[in-house]
């Protein structure tokens, strides 16, 4: 049997279809006048003038009534997707995802999307590669199950710090998932805290980029820290870090720092005055906690009294929990764009705040199709 196209009339449809001057979003429409005096073209611009924003009507509507808009998760941090149904008032979708023995995903869509708005739920977070197939297979079912928008919601977008050629002969892989990502369905994406915020060019599609930094902002004014001084572990995180000053109403310092190798820094001095401050060292990413210990010991050596860190994203890979736990850092404040490993939920030192309400906030705009910069404040 074939699948029929339901098409539902609400009550509103079927009074506005028998007043003709009251259009189907409910806004009363004044008849115009028989006789107005004026040409076609200026009854037009003045009908404009006093139209209300479509954004303004669309505003209105509840998503947890929406039919029109879905949520959907993948594996990677399905508790951080909950979270922001709770806060838009929209469930998880229903979906089947499995692994076969030798490891191919899975994934089965347990609800009808034709015609939906669509929103995905998926960090490409370690195991970077099986979440990013996960969230490919995704976008595949959803644009073959017909649904009208599909948007990736990726708080942690994997392979950013490969986003140019930095030697010779080593690919771009940033832009790789880019094209993948949009090869696969995707007709936008909204990320939080990209590397490196040129990312955005690498779609041809249309891009959200949030940051995680009103969330840390509101914290540390809570702490109210004295003789605060933010720092910037390295150069490339200067303008990330003196946002931060700026909100915090703190100077600014700059670690000067030298790559080694791969995953390997040698912190050379601080640019600034940090001697009897407490300095709050902002980053996007905690990776092998390198570079950040480095920096601690850096700003200890010229005169620094107490040192706290924040950062979007804690990958924490390898030795990194050993190292902040041993290191002389008094907090390490971090969101849960990524789910932390066991051993880092017993850390006291690392703190995780949650930026589940920014994005709902932000999956909600989209939909409606209103502001989405406001949120940047």
């Amino acid at each position: 049997m074939e699948a029929g196209t339901l098409t539902t009339v609400t009550a509103e449809d079927k009074q506005a279809e028998n007043q003709p001057n009251v259009p189907r979003d409910g806004a009363q429409k004044e008849p115009a006048p028989k006789d107005s005096g004026q040409g076609p073209a200026q009854d037009s611009a003045a009908r404009a003038r006093e139209a209300k924003p479509a954004a303004e009507r669309k505003r209105t509507r509840n998503l947890s009534e929406d039919k029109r808009f879905k949520l959907f998760s993948g594996t990677a941090n399905k508790p951080l997707a909950e979270e922001i149904g709770r806060h838009i008032g929209v469930p998880v979708g229903e979906v089947k995802i499995q692994r076969f023995a030798d490891g191919e995903v899975y994934f089965q869509l347990l609800e009808n999307v034709r015609g939906v708005d669509v929103f995905v739920v998926q960090p490409t977070c370690y195991p970077v590669d099986q979440h990013l197939v996960e969230l490919l297979v995704m976008i595949d079912a959803l644009k073959r199950a017909s649904a009208a928008r599909i948007t990736v919601v990726v708080p942690y977008y994997g392979y950013a710090r490969q986003d140019r050629k930095d030697r010779p002969r080593v690919a771009i892989s940033a832009k790789l998932i880019a094209d993948l990502l949009t090869t696969a369905g995707a007709n936008r994406a909204l990320f939080v805290d990209l590397h490196a915020a040129q990312i955005q060019g690498f779609f041809n599609i249309p891009v959200d980029h949030l940051f995680a930094s009103p969330v840390l902002v509101s914290h540390f004014r809570e702490l109210n820290l004295p003789n605060l001084t933010v720092v910037s572990p390295d150069a490339g995180g200067v303008e990330r870090a003196r946002f931060f000053a700026q909100k915090v109403g703190a100077p600014l310092a700059i670690v000067d720092k030298r790559r080694t190798d791969m995953n390997v820094t040698e912190v050379m001095h601080v640019i600034g005055d940090v001697s009897g401050k407490t300095c709050l060292i902002i980053d996007d990413i905690i990776d092998t906690a390198g570079t950040l210990v480095k920096t601690v010991d850096a700003l200890f050596a010229a005169g620094a009294a107490t040192v706290y860190a924040a950062a979007s994203h804690a990958v924490l890979s390898g030795p990194a929990i050993d190292r902040i736990a041993n290191s002389r850092l008094e907090q390490v404040v971090v969101t849960n764009t990524i789910p932390l490993r066991e051993a880092a939920q017993k850390l006291p030192k690392i703190k995780v705040l949650s930026i589940a309400g920014l994005l709902g906030a932000a999956i909600e705009s989209i939909h409606m199709e209103t502001s989405v910069s406001t949120l940047f404040n």
